[in-house]
């Protein structure tokens, strides 16, 4: 069997992981990080008419852009090993098409939340992890289980509270660093995870 079909008959979470790790590997291999991270980096700052960066993507793009591109091995293996784990068990819950729609949404939900926080930023915001973060929270709702018979929106509160300590806590760690983590990107992409679930999941069973 050839890579080709190989390709063709994996799931879609092997198929974004694939794609994206190739990204990657392409912009490191031909030494293009500051370009690309210019040309598809989401940039909270291009959405004030006075700033431009020439040849960049058109800035609407770029919550789906910078989900390509990653900082090093580390950042990238980090996002992929998470959306390997939970990417396979929403696929398998909502299918192709409401996983995929759960990770571009997640994606431009993320750049808001960084958006609303970092108005006047001009440094680029990278990292599938905003994207992921949806996944992350739709493979929460999906498969854990409430306890002491607690569940609706008590649940959901539950989960999403627990996302935000730890998002702040690696917040802090991270205070005053180079590369600040987008903290408000993953407790966002978490939150429309949660809130998007149960909606594909009907959607996805509606004729059955």
């Amino acid at each position: 069997m050839d890579w080709q079909t190989r390709l063709a008959q994996s799931t879609l979470t092997t198929r974004i992981i694939l794609v994206t790790a190739a990204c990657w590997l392409l912009v490191m291999a031909l030494g293009l990080e500051r370009w690309a991270y210019g040309f598809g980096g989401f940039i909270p700052l291009r959405f004030d008419e006075g700033f431009t960066i020439p040849g960049a993507l058109p800035a609407i793009l770029t919550p789906l852009s910078a989900t390509l591109l990653h900082a090093d091995a580390m950042h990238l293996a980090f996002n992929m090993l998470l959306m390997f784990i939970c990417g396979r068990g929403v696929e398998q819950a909502l299918g192709g098409r409401g996983l995929i729609a759960l990770y571009v949404i997640g994606a431009y939900v993320a750049a808001l939340g960084h958006f609303l926080f970092n108005t006047e930023s001009a440094g680029p915001m990278i990292g599938a992890s905003g994207a992921v973060s949806a996944i992350i929270g739709a493979y929460a709702l999906l498969y854990s289980k409430p306890r002491n018979g607690v569940g609706g929106w008590r649940h959901v509160a539950s989960l999403a509270a627990a996302w935000i300590v730890i998002q702040l806590l690696i917040g802090l760690t991270t205070y005053g660093s180079p590369a600040p983590v987008a903290i408000m990107a993953h407790i966002f992409g978490f939150g429309v995870g949660l809130a998007m679930a149960r909606p594909l999941l009907m959607w996805h069973y509606r004729d059955a």
